[in-house]
């Protein structure tokens, strides 16, 4: 054991990662003179040395953590643990590191390697029945206790989150699957590199108020949903040093007032107008990227982010929400109101170390392309919307998925209408000179748009005129009034009546109709001359934001649309209120709990997580669309009466919205037996015994897209054939350009293969991808991007041929279109100027902006 206490840690996890359920000491190749025979190879020869020795015996090929790019300390590593239950004991296996392009808060403070994900296996034959884990806390409670042994370190239980629908995925196996991630901490260790550990001697308890002063909060729930804030994914802009140096400033929330000037209670507690949203000088708000979301930042050419999405992490604060430029602020000064403040800051504690930082979440962004949704047509359907213009915007978008069939023009408004998947390179493609019917790739591209948009319409995806998303604050100035908002969009502030709508809201009244209002000077002397937000009033008897959905201003994004047909016909209902008051429960108050115990109950509710969760968001809003679906095709059954049906959608939207906040109120939310329903509408894709077939405009989306979608489900096949113009002599590919990129190109190979595993979400893996191509067009431009490279023209043309030649040569030979992609992704902007100088004739300058507006529809 001492022999591996003297081996890099990544080293000693991938010695117990190819043991598989084995325990080191009866694996008779590692005796100590053999690891420490490994200490002085790379990486990679470490890899393959262990693997031949022992892992290929014990672990299956696809969990070999081959091809890793160990030296690249920028992408964050994940370190999993696996436990099951076999013979009624529990074995521990490791699986991993698993790369992701960003971190969160934990992770920069303690490091990749002393964190552990740790997955839970079922109970073999137990049956989980209502709210109880206790069978499981028999099982498991030894882990709580004793911790995981990892070699010479020990780590413990610290936090566990909730992933929702996006950390539903598999996990390679039924037994494992969960979207509840556990995290456990390192604690100890006899490993001599670790003596300079940021949280030595600490114990969990201490670990966690240096991050926060959690135990300030008045419930366990709260208690376990504010820790959370440390898995945030977010880019630090400003770390404990430079927060030092910054005005923090607490004001009080707007409270709510009625006409006679006195302040609105609700259940006894004042409502507010600026729930979760501050103030931040323009200075402080300039360093931030251009746009940032979930933690991923780029550099683009927008402007600078007119709100931001924070974390902030300040002597034992935690605070969550948005904060807006405002350029009366002295330089060096944030506001925050109390509702952004999550956890207080203990007196007792306020000289001691804190892990103080402000991150940044997400920013305001351009919109991408306004969809509807299920939800949002059923609820402007009931408003007064006919059925008929929503089937016409069906038909519409079948038939402009269509064109990518067609001539350039219509090719290219497909294309510029999915601009947001490919970053317009397919545009930029065609405006080039490349016909579709010339290039596999470009083909392969308009093809998968149309596929991929006949099946969203199918799900009632279907995109929609003068419509967009954009992050919501309140006034800063004040002047609005109730029923107006201001709207700063692509060419500034606009006027009249808007739409406005929140995911995932359900009630009749969550859609509003207002008045979008100009502000005088508001760019010029507050928030500057940034773009893409939709600012709230802070006067009337209750925020605009609670009306629709219960949101807030914490990077809530809200549906704004200026679509001449719905603010015809919609007529808006009343807004949501409660039907009954918030339930209450007594809940354990983490203060009256001693350390031991503290632990003992935050395990268990991370069993009853894991184990016996609560199904009430999706079962409650499964019923409300089956019930909606009876309202909107008039097919109430006999013995019930419409209104008896609306009561029933109210009663499920109150449950809904309950289910949402049940994290942070601890309250157990359950659908009664008298809203459940066994049949519903055969959109929903309940399978054919528990369906009925319906007659909604719902229904007739579905039918229609369907129709179409089963006759173009599969891509045909695509003949790879170079372009000549990239593989003439005359372009400049040398031997030497040619064999060097074929060796980067053997290197990404590598790396995204390891982006494949099935332990990646979807985001996960996009973003990844992302920051790969961003590395390779670094090393082709000494840039960003072609734009801003200085290197010599003729240089990056010659190589940028020569990686198409290179990556459509192996296409060729794996008859696999989609890896041409590399080529464009990383030399696409070089090539299309190439091409279009090639092509011959005269070129002239236009802005992106323009040609995207003149082409892409539904903006």
């Amino acid at each position: 054991m001492m022999a591996l206490g003297e081996l890099e840690f990544y080293k000693v996890f991938l010695i117990y990662v190819y043991l598989g359920r084995n325990k080191i000491e009866d694996v008779g190749e590692l005796r100590e003179e053999y690891i420490r025979s490994l200490h002085p190879l790379s990486m990679n020869d470490f890899e393959s040395e262990i693997w031949h020795r022992f892992g290929c015996k014990f672990v299956a090929e696809s969990d070999r953590r081959k091809n890793l790019d160990w030296g690249d300390s920028s992408k964050a590593r994940v370190y999993h643990c696996c436990l099951e239950i076999a013979d009624g004991s529990v074995v521990t296996t490791f699986k991993g590191p698993y790369l992701e392009t960003s971190r969160n808060k934990l992770q920069k403070v303690v490091g990749d390697d002393n964190i552990l994900v740790v997955k839970f296996s079922e109970i073999p034959g137990q049956r989980n029945i209502g709210n109880d884990a206790s069978a499981y806390y028999s099982v498991y409670h030894k882990v709580a206790e004793d911790g995981i042994s990892l070699g010479l370190r020990r780590y413990r239980y610290l936090i566990h989150k909730d992933g929702g629908k996006e950390g539903k995925r598999k996990e390679g196996t039924e037994k494992f699957s969960s979207g509840v991630k556990c995290y456990f901490l390192r604690t100890e260790s006899g490993r001599n590199r670790d003596d300079a550990y940021i949280l030595s001697n600490k114990t969990i308890d201490e670990a966690r108020k240096l991050f926060m002063h959690v135990h300030t909060v008045p419930t366990l729930a709260k208690y376990l949903a504010r820790f959370t804030l440390v898995l945030s994914k977010a880019v630090t802009l400003l770390d404990a040093n430079d927060l030092s140096k910054v005005n923090v400033i607490i004001i009080e929330d707007i409270p709510c007032k009625d006409r006679n000037g006195n302040i609105v209670l609700s259940h006894g507690e004042p409502l507010i107008h600026t729930d979760g949203t501050g103030l931040i000088s323009e200075d402080i708000a300039n360093k931030c990227p251009t746009s940032v979301v979930k933690g991923n930042f780029s550099m683009t050419l927008d402007l600078q982010p007119l709100l931001l999405q924070i974390r902030m992490f300040y002597n034992g604060l935690a605070v969550k929400g948005t904060l807006l430029v405002d350029r009366r602020l002295l330089p060096g000064t944030i506001k925050i109101r109390q509702s952004m403040i999550k956890t207080a800051s203990d007196p007792n504690l306020r000289d001691g170390q804190s892990f103080n930082s402000l991150e940044i979440v997400g920013t305001s962004k351009y919109p991408k392309r306004a969809f509807t949704s299920r939800f949002l047509i059923a609820l402007l359907h009931y408003g007064g919307v006919p059925a008929d213009y929503f089937l016409e915007l069906v038909r519409k978008a079948l038939k402009d998925v269509d064109k990518a069939c067609h001539k350039a023009s219509d090719c290219l408004e497909v294309a510029y209408n999915h601009a947001n998947m490919d970053d317009s390179m397919s545009a930029r493609m065609i405006l080039s000179g490349i016909q579709p019917e010339d290039d596999a790739y470009l083909q392969y591209q308009l093809a998968f748009m149309t596929r991929e948009e006949r099946e969203g319409i199918k799900l009632g995806r279907i995109p929609i005129e003068e419509s967009y998303y954009l992050m919501g604050t309140s006034d800063p100035t004040g002047t609005l009034k109730p029923n107006e908002v201001c709207v700063i969009h692509e060419n500034g502030q606009i006027s009249g009546e808007v739409l406005v709508y929140t995911n995932p809201g359900l009630h009749f009244g969550d859609i509003h109709v207002l008045t979008a209002t100009p502000i005088p000077n508001l760019e010029k002397d507050i928030v500057g001359f940034s773009k893409y937000v939709i600012i709230f009033p802070i006067s009337g008897p209750r925020s605009l934001a609670d009306e629709m959905a219960n949101s807030d201003f914490d990077g809530d994004m809200y549906f704004v649309s200026r679509n001449p047909q719905l603010l015809e016909h919609f007529r808006p209902s009343e807004a949501w209120v409660p039907r009954n008051p918030p339930k209450k429960v007594k809940q354990k108050n983490p203060r009256d709990c001693d350390g031991p115990q503290l632990e003992s109950l935050l395990f268990e509710e991370f069993l009853k997580s894991r184990f016996v969760p609560s199904y009430a968001i999706g079962t409650s809003a499964d019923y409300w669309m089956a019930y909606m679906d009876q309202l909107l095709a008039g097919q109430v059954q006999e013995d019930k009466s419409e209104m008896e049906i609306k009561n029933k959608t109210l009663d499920l939207v109150d449950i809904y919205y309950e289910s949402l906040d049940a994290p942070k109120t601890g309250i157990k939310v359950d659908v009664p037996d008298e809203l459940r329903l066994n049949k519903y509408p055969h959109y929903m894709e309940k399978g054919d015994d528990r369906s009925y077939h319906s007659t909604s405009v719902l229904g007739q989306i579905y039918d229609e897209a369907k129709a179409l979608s089963e006759q173009s489900k599969d891509i045909p096949p695509i003949n790879i054939s170079p372009l000549a113009c990239f593989s003439e002599v005359a372009v400049g590919v040398t031997k030497e350009r040619k064999d060097l990129w074929k060796r980067l190109y053997d290197e990404y190979r590598g790396e995204s293969t390891a982006l494949y595993d099935k332990k990646y979400s979807k985001e996960e893996r996009d973003t990844g991808f992302t920051k790969l191509y961003q590395k390779y067009r670094r090393m082709l431009y000494d840039a960003a991007e072609f734009d801003d490279s200085l290197r010599n023209y003729n240089e990056v043309f010659g190589e940028a041929c020569a990686i198409y030649q290179i990556v459509y040569e192996y296409a060729q030979s794996q008859n696999k279109v989609t890896l041409c992609g590399f080529a464009w992704k990383v030399a696409g902007r070089a090539l299309c100027h190439l091409h279009a100088i090639k092509r011959g004739g005269e070129t002239m300058l236009c802005s992106h902006s323009v040609l995207r507006d003149a082409f892409k529809k539904n903006r």
